[in-house]
Parts: structure tokens; C-alpha cells; sequence
């Protein structure tokens, strides 16, 4: 019984050891830039009527309403009425979507296969659902609609990004800027405080993937960029990525015994 464990996980592991660690590091590189182009091909994919994704945007403000939830004027207010807050929550928006989400993940590669490989498995299947809800049904964000204001333009001369969401300067064309529902700003950040929370030691690092994740979805509503309920549902699709990336990994783990080798007592 003792062993129990290692028979279900020493197959898998094997196989990862088999492969070199500058191998596995190109796929993961090649993974990675396979997501870009998707995102990029979904961008031209997408639907770009401006009217439809307004009406959709109107529609999801409606369903807030209805919830309670539509807090978007006045976290927007707040953002646009203090300057430090609004050029902090444009720093952020800007930059720790990706400084965060790539430092995490390095950090569980560092940790081993068995603990990189679930994790970014999830984020993977959480992004392409955000990815495949960007083709069917591009939505504005508020900062489209009359009554918002767009922070990150509104302090575009302090930073390196343009009017164009957080791209860089001059690089707006390369954003899809009606890919709001579901915000995965909000979904990658719930995935550094679920990786944090499993696999981090300290208690401190997994209150701040906590905070981390409550404080993005503040920031993506008060800079104009995403409704609440795209916060939500970018939870959504990454806690769907989450558990979905756990029962694939026992089913590898099940099968991989009876494809290696036979299991003797």
C-alpha cells in the first residue's frame, strides 16, 4: 500500500525525465507562441461590427442590473477622479497580466513537471475557452459607451501604451479591443492565486495571489476595460480549466501503468 503512490505518478514522471530540460523548455516556448497566433487568428476571426458588440454590452449591463452587480461607474469614477489611482490601475492592467502570470509559471517549472504540467494544462484550457467566447460573441467594453472613461488613455503620456487598450504605442492594431466577455485579465490573475494556494508554502505568498486576483478585478472594472460579469465569468472559465485539467491529468495518470509496463506486487 505504501507504494500506491508512486505507481500512479513514476510512469508519467518518467516520461518527463526522458526528455531534456532544454527540449521540454522549446515546447513550452512553442506552446506558448502557438496560443499567440491563436489569439492573433481569433482577433481577425472575430466579428469586428461595432453595433452588435454594443448591443451585447448593454445586454450583459442589463443582467447586472438585474443581479445587483453593475458597479462599473463608480469604480470608474474613483480610477478617473484620482490620478495616482488611475495611473497605478493603468500600470497594472498593462503590465502584470503577463509579469505575473510568466513569473508564476516559471516558478512552478522550477518546481517540477508534476506540479508545472497541471498547472499550466489549466491555463491553457481556461484561455481557449475565453479565446473561443472572443470568436462567437465580441462584446464592448464600458469604455465604448457613453458615460466611461478610459483610464489607460486618460494617462497614455505616462506609460508605453497607447489609446488602444494596453497595447504598446502604435501597436493597437495587434488587440482585439472587443474581446471584453470574459476578461481573462481577471482569469489568469484567479490562476496565479489557485497555483499559489496549492503549491505555495508560505501563507503570506497565497494571501497575496489572493489579493492579487480581487485587486485585478477591481482594476480591469475601474480603468473601463471589462463589466463586472466579465470578471466573473473569466473566473469561471479558469476554475472550469482548473478541474478540467485535474480529471485529465488522473486519466493520463490511470492509463500511462497499463501503456509503460505491467504493474507487479
Amino acid at each position: 500500500m505504501k507504494d500506491a503512490g508512486a505507481v500512479t505518478t513514476a510512469p508519467a514522471l518518467a516520461r518527463t525525465r526522458t526528455m531534456p530540460v532544454w527540449a521540454r523548455a522549446v515546447l513550452e516556448l512553442l506552446l506558448i507562441l502557438a496560443l499567440w497566433v491563436f489569439y492573433s487568428l481569433a482577433r481577425l476571426l472575430a466579428d469586428t461590427s461595432l453595433q452588435p458588440a454594443l448591443d451585447r454590452a448593454n445586454d450583459l449591463l442589463h443582467v447586472e442590473d438585474l443581479l445587483g452587480i453593475s458597479w462599473e461607474l463608480q469604480l470608474n469614477q474613483v480610477f478617473t477622479d484620482h490620478r495616482v489611482v488611475g495611473l497605478i490601475g493603468s500600470y497594472w492592467y498593462a503590465s502584470l497580466h503577463y509579469v505575473v502570470t510568466a513569473a508564476v509559471l516559471v516558478w512552478l517549472w522550477r518546481l517540477g513537471a508534476d506540479r508545472y504540467g497541471p498547472a499550466r494544462r489549466a491555463l491553457v484550457i481556461g484561455t481557449l475557452l475565453g479565446l473561443a467566447a472572443y470568436l462567437v460573441m465580441p462584446t464592448a467594453p464600458p469604455r465604448f459607451i457613453s458615460g466611461y472613461v478610459d483610464v489607460l488613455s486618460l494617462h497614455a503620456a505616462d506609460g508605453w501604451w497607447g489609446a488602444d487598450a494596453s497595447a504598446p504605442r502604435g501597436l493597437g492594431g495587434l488587440t482585439n479591443e472587443l474581446a471584453a466577455f470574459p476578461s481573462l485579465h481577471a482569469g489568469w490573475s484567479l490562476w496565479v492565486a489557485l497555483a499559489l494556494q496549492v503549491y505555495a508554502t508560505r501563507k503570506s505568498v497565497r494571501v497575496l495571489g489572493w489579493l492579487y486576483a480581487v485587486g485585478t478585478a477591481i482594476v480591469i472594472v475601474g480603468t473601463g476595460n471589462h463589466w463586472v460579469i466579465d470578471a466573473l465569468v473569466g473566473w469561471l472559465v479558469i476554475l472550469v480549466g482548473w478541474v478540467a485539467a485535474q480529471a485529465l491529468g488522473r486519466a493520463l495518470d490511470r492509463r500511462a501503468p497499463r501503456e509503460d509496463s505491467p504493474v507487479t506486487e
